[in-house]
């Protein structure tokens, strides 16, 4: 039985995920990238928000036809929604595009309009954590594009780690990059980035909830902005 059609438990999985977090800690992008497609091949996604592709470019060229996941949420900036489709266009991915189980409208009737302003936390739940749930339900391992320098909620991200919550390794390959290196990689490689990252916005969410950095603000400064959150649910 190959690596690809091989049943893994749990246990087995996170096993591999502390082992290959130690092993690869010292390992290249694109290095880490093969190592997952080789040991996990169509059981294996990127996840995107769409503020750059530089993550999907890379993990397809270790797995084309990758799976991209991407969460359309009902508040997307249409700058965010036109990534994703010439992402779809232009790169050797698979675009999976997950939608919540309610409409804005139909959430707005049940839990009343602007749910994202009175109660953050639930709207992220219901229109990101619960369908990334379900999304991921097939596959062993993602990839993210969390890097240690945006936060320092992510300061202690490993570039292969264990999603206790999801039961998935959790795979961040650019983890120890800059936001130098992402530019370097994208100017390198015509990578697609989305608009609004050359006006202003340093982190692109859900239209409501995100503004503008200011000089010397965190990249993440942007999202959440006047309240102690600071992620939305999907990352720990």
């Amino acid at each position: 039985m190959t690596a690809v059609q091989e049943e893994r438990t749990a246990e087995d999985l996170k096993a591999l995920a502390e082992r290959a977090g130690r092993e690869l800690e010292d390992a290249t992008a694109p290095e880490i990238l093969q190592w997952a497609a080789e040991t996990f091949g169509s059981r294996f996604c990127v996840t995107s928000s769409m503020e750059d592709a530089v993550v999907a470019h890379l993990a397809s060229r270790a797995l084309p036809g990758v799976d991209v996941v991407f969460l359309d949420t009902g508040y997307h900036f249409p700058e965010t929604i036109g990534t994703r489709d010439a992402v779809e266009a232009v790169m050797d991915v698979n675009v999976i595009t997950l939608t919540p189980r309610q409409t804005v409208a139909e959430q707005d009737a049940e839990y009343g309009p602007r749910l994202h302003d009175r109660d953050p936390d639930l709207c992220c739940a219901l229109r990101k954590v619960r369908p990334l749930e379900e999304g991921l339900a097939g596959y062993q391992a993602w990839a993210t594009g969390l890097r240690r320098d945006e936060s320092q909620t992510r300061a202690n991200t490993p570039v292969v780690g264990w999603d206790e919550k999801r039961g998935k390794v959790k795979i961040s390959p650019i983890a120890k990059w800059s936001q130098e290196d992402v530019q370097t990689y994208v100017t390198e490689h015509g990578v697609l980035t989305n608009p609004l990252l050359m006006d202003g916005y340093a982190s692109v969410g859900c239209a409501p909830c995100t503004r503008r950095v200011l000089e010397g603000e965190d990249a993440r400064a942007g999202r959440w902005a006047g309240r102690s959150k600071t992620e939305c649910g999907l990352h720990g």
